[in-house]
């Protein structure tokens, strides 16, 4: 079920759009301020009736030292680590919900979203800043420098995520492994790129993925707020387009040196597939990639959570 370009063609894709100058000074900048403003990481037992994990209530400094909220499920013996991060409009919900890691003996954190968690979960994490004028959501938020892009901040939170993992308990020493969906699977490959301790990444029809091609491609959300955006604003294609290639995952992907799978549904009009293969293409080593024909923005779904298993295993644990 194609809705963009033959596989073919996907496979051979280049993003034209040139990555900003001084991009990697930005990230490493926004990180070393993050990292400066950083308290503490703050783990508190939550009485809860899993009988087979353990649950911390977590508060770690994001952007700007600004907590953000997780879970943190802990197995009994655990070997390694998995930080999943959320889909657009999610929170981190219920610990209940989240026990595929810990039930494959994974230490798991589960990262909220700042600003989010009303649309299809629950969240607990603020975003205590402002925006410029902007359509309703997140993708425009603070379109008016790269200073000031919501994804900026949603990044380094994705970042700093992986710092906090060193400090909870039972991690001491474990490999970390990132994982997301969609907004979550941009998340993942952002701390791919910007963080060194990063032994794995999966990223499941990723976000944030060749931003301009795709909001060319696609008008469903939430591309569709950008669409939106620039429909208002005629004259600001180009300098909002401009904005947002600092936080686009094509132009990050080329410093991802860890092991990566990313997974693409080819009749997705969500995340579409040539933008997703604008990342793809970008890193080397290049990720292994599964596509999936016949299936939308759920890409593999259940099916990806047990290659990703097995993929985890293999990179985290060294099993065969």
């Amino acid at each position: 079920m194609l809705v963009d370009m033959p596989l073919a063609q996907l496979r051979e894709y280049r993003y034209p759009r040139p990555a900003p100058p001084g991009l990697r000074g930005f990230w490493d900048e926004t990180l070393a301020a993050a990292r400066a403003a950083a308290g503490d990481v703050v783990a508190e037992p939550l009485a809860h009736p899993l009988r087979t994990v353990t649950v911390h209530d977590v508060a770690f400094p994001g952007f700007g030292g600004e907590p953000v909220r997780g879970w943190w499920l802990l197995p009994p013996e655990p070997e390694g680590v998995v930080v999943e991060y959320l889909g657009y409009g999610g929170g981190r919900g219920l610990p209940h919900e989240r026990i595929l890691w810990a039930s494959h003996g994974y230490a798991h954190l589960v990262v909220d979203s700042r600003g989010q968690g009303s649309i299809w979960n629950t969240g607990d994490t603020p975003d205590p800043h402002g925006s410029g004028p902007a359509t309703p959501g997140m993708l425009a938020r603070g379109i008016d420098a790269p200073e000031t892009l919501y994804y900026r901040r949603l990044l380094a939170d994705a970042v700093m995520a992986v710092d906090a993992v060193a400090h909870l308990p039972g991690a001491a020493g474990q490999p970390v492994a990132v994982v997301g969906h969609s907004q979550g699977g941009a998340m993942a490959l952002a701390a791919a790129a910007l963080h060194d301790g990063v032994a794995a990444a999966f990223a499941r029809t990723p976000y944030l993925c060749g931003i301009a091609r795709s909001v060319e491609v696609t008008d469903a959300q939430p591309y569709a707020e950008l669409a939106g955006y620039l429909a208002t604003h005629r004259d600001r294609a180009e300098a909002a387009l401009t904005v947002l290639d600092h936080v686009d995952i094509a132009h990050l992907a080329p410093w991802i040196t860890c092991p990566t799978m990313v997974t693409v549904g080819l009749g997705d009009l969500i995340c579409p597939p040539s933008g997703v293969f604008a990342a793809i293409n970008a890193m080397d080593p290049p990720p292994e990639v599964v596509t999936w024909p016949y299936n939308g923005h759920e890409g593999g779904g259940a099916h990806d959570d047990a290659r990703l298993a097995v993929w985890l295993d293999h990179h985290l644990r060294g099993d065969s």
